[in-house]
């Protein structure tokens, strides 16, 4: 009696424990629309395969063309939607233009390719065709959105504020955002950005925070109006023991090595519905238009091997996301294939 008594009580106590781990695993943040977060979400295949290692920025136009910067950064690649290479960016209607070195690319409503070329401390535009329709100073941009109108927003290395916006003549029209300081109280690494900004077709302006103790974006218009800020606990995405080995360095030297802290790689809006979708290390973050945390993903290819993205693309009908390391994949949007009961 005593015995099954024993084995009752260890089994009761196995039970407990399984299920408080997988509560902990499960839970996040909670929110009106509160979902199981950290699904797999598996790749439908590799796409654009001549791309390999160092891709910076995926973009389309409206003529159904994909650009795509990748290492060395000296040329834009020009793809068809079948994967099929037509051209490049310089080309021979270049003349003698060159990209020293591009940090992030945007493509405009009239498919023009704007480039953050920090190598040569300018942004260039250049038309469909090649050819180069303007060459504007800007001491080392880090990246830049297209706007509507011949506007475009730029984020630079030594900025004083976090966004400048110039007009269709390559003026300064305005600039907005100041550069929070550090809330740790640890000097402020003047060698690395404070931040990176994104665009989505209805011209807002997305800036990702760097430098912050906690994941933090913030969406603008094109005048400096910020809609809403969003947040995520850096420790959320930091294994223990390297939260304890990235708290000790920050005590003791004063700074974070950015190798160490999670951050926001890179950041997709959806073109209609306004939604984004951020990568930090192998997940993918859902946001509402209106910036609420919806789920989260762990991305990996069809074999399993895990994908930290660095730039993403968000279309109708699928996600592109480049890895790295990897190359570009394809991803079904999770929401449009999830049962309809997994959704309520």
């Amino acid at each position: 009696m005593f015995r099954r008594l024993q084995i009752g009580v260890c089994l009761a106590i196995l039970v407990a424990v399984t299920a408080g781990w997988n509560f902990s695993r499960a839970a996040a943040p909670a929110t009106s629309q509160d979902q199981e977060f950290s699904r797999e979400l598996l790749s439908r295949a590799r796409v654009f395969p001549e791309i390999g290692a160092g891709v910076a920025a995926i973009k389309s136009d409206s003529a159904g063309r994909y650009y795509v910067l990748a290492a060395p950064a000296k040329v834009i690649a020009i793809y068809q939607a079948d994967g099929k290479r037509i051209g490049q960016i310089p080309n021979a209607n270049s003349r003698s233009a060159k990209i020293v070195y591009a940090q992030d690319i945007d493509v405009d409503p009239k498919g023009r390719l704007f480039v953050a070329d920090r190598g040569a401390n300018s942004v260039k535009i250049f038309e469909h065709d090649g050819s180069l329709d303007a060459t504007i100073p800007f001491a080392a941009p880090m990246s830049i959105v297209a706007l509507s109108g011949g506007e475009f927003a730029v984020a630079g290395l030594r900025s004083a504020q976090l966004v400048s916006i110039f007009d269709a003549q390559g003026k300064l029209a305005r600039s907005f955002g100041e550069v929070p300081g550090d809330a740790t109280g640890a000097r402020r690494n003047q060698s690395l950005s404070p931040g990176r900004i994104y665009g989505d077709a209805a011209g807002h302006i997305y800036f990702v925070f760097s430098d912050l103790p906690d994941l933090t974006l913030r969406r603008y218009d094109r005048f400096g109006y910020a809609s809403y800020e969003a947040s995520l606990p850096s420790s959320e995405f930091t294994p223990q023991a390297e939260a304890k080995r990235w708290t000790k360095i920050t005590i003791e030297q004063g700074a974070t090595p950015a190798s160490m802290k999670p951050a926001i790689r890179a950041l997709g809006a959806d073109p209609v519905t306004q939604e984004i979708w951020v990568a930090i290390g192998d997940e993918l973050v859902h946001f509402d238009k209106d910036g609420n945390r919806r789920a989260a993903y762990h991305t990996s290819t069809a074999d399993r091997v895990r994908i930290e993205a660095s730039a993403i693309l968000v279309e109708h009908d699928r996600i592109l996301i480049a890895a790295d390391t990897l190359g570009i994949f394809e991803f079904a949007v999770p929401e449009r294939q999830l049962p309809a009961a997994s959704q309520q």
